[in-house]
């Protein structure tokens, strides 16, 4: 069964939601900083920590992930300075 919904590697980074890292004080200036963006086609990509087997064992109940699926962390202050950025719909 074909999914209703698939990630299209060709997209592009059109632009950042919230603040950068360095703005929001959680990077050593590093390159290996997490971050919200919006792409070209309006869908979202996350830069975070990949923490899919510590919490993937504890998934709520009618969660899963997908083997092409990775859960992602970022900061809270980090989805905050995004709201703004979010579209309602």
């Amino acid at each position: 069964m074909a999914r209703p919904w698939e990630a299209d590697p060709g997209t592009n980074f059109k632009r950042r939601l919230g603040k950068t890292p360095q703005e929001l004080g959680i990077t050593t200036g590093t390159p290996d900083c997490p971050d919200i963006w919006e792409l070209a086609n309006g869908d979202i990509a996350v830069i975070g920590r990949d923490l899919t087997e510590p919490l993937g064992e504890n998934l709520p109940e009618g969660v899963s992930i997908g083997s092409d699926e990775r859960l992602v962390v970022i900061p809270r202050n980090m989805l905050i300075a995004a709201k703004p950025d979010i579209p309602s719909a």
